[in-house]
């Protein structure tokens, strides 16, 4: 496989490609935004699935938003990174304030692409979660409690690109992992893209159908 992927949508498509032969039965495909939407729109074209997104929030360290300590998906509970948190001597509560801000953000966004509609069902379903990329996996972690709490008969994650140390962790929260390439040299989800730029909320509902112009590919 030829790296870095042109752009997201490439890597869609190699990733739909793949998904093809895991045997999935009425799919659903829920997309990590921002940058999840755009490789997820390529997969569900190509699973006759429905497209939806699954939010998601990083709860990062008060004194440095970057740092990520955890991560918070609507449905579902917080999910912290406990090593991280005794490491930095903090407690899960130290992150209160932080986590109710992530959780105004993560409902305001819930209501700018999905408005008064709920996730599609999920129970008795086979749900992919798509991302972009596997960094640490903080904030796939969460979506994945989160729709495993809605009880779907397979649960999968996929992705073009991710650490090889974060997709081995990830194995034990989904049924299955389906990823492109694991690079040994993996630093940043970006490197392995030549078009990455940073997608919008409007990008989102573009590329959910539900702006100007229907989807396309970003």
């Amino acid at each position: 496989m030829s790296l870095p992927f042109a752009d997201r949508a490439e890597a869609g498509v190699l990733l739909a490609e793949m998904l093809v032969d895991t045997g999935l039965a009425d799919p659903v495909v829920l997309a990590l935004p921002r940058g999840g939407v755009a490789v997820a729109g390529p997969v569900a074209e190509r699973l006759c699935a429905p497209l939806e997104v699954l939010v998601t929030r990083k709860i990062g360290h008060p004194a440095q938003p970057e740092l990520g300590l955890g991560a918070v998906a609507e449905g579902g509970e917080p999910v912290f990174d406990l090593a991280l948190l005794d490491r930095l001597r903090m407690t899960e509560e130290d992150l209160g304030p932080v986590v109710e801000r992530e959780r105004r953000e993560l409902a305001r966004r819930v209501a700018v692409y999905r408005g008064e509609r709920s996730l599609p069902r999920l129970t008795g379903r086979d749900v992919v979660v798509v991302d972009d990329g596997l960094a640490t996996g903080g904030t796939a972690r969460a979506a994945l409690r989160a729709v495993r709490s809605a009880r779907p008969r397979r649960l999968v994650l996929a992705a073009p690109v991710g650490s090889p140390k974060t997709v081995t962790a990830l194995r034990d929260e989904a049924d299955e992992v389906v990823m492109l390439v694991t690079p040994p040299g993996f630093h940043a989800v970006g490197q392995w893209y030549k078009r990455f730029e940073q997608l919008s909320d409007a990008d989102v509902l573009r590329l959910l159908g539900r702006g100007t112009g229907g989807w396309s590919p970003a």
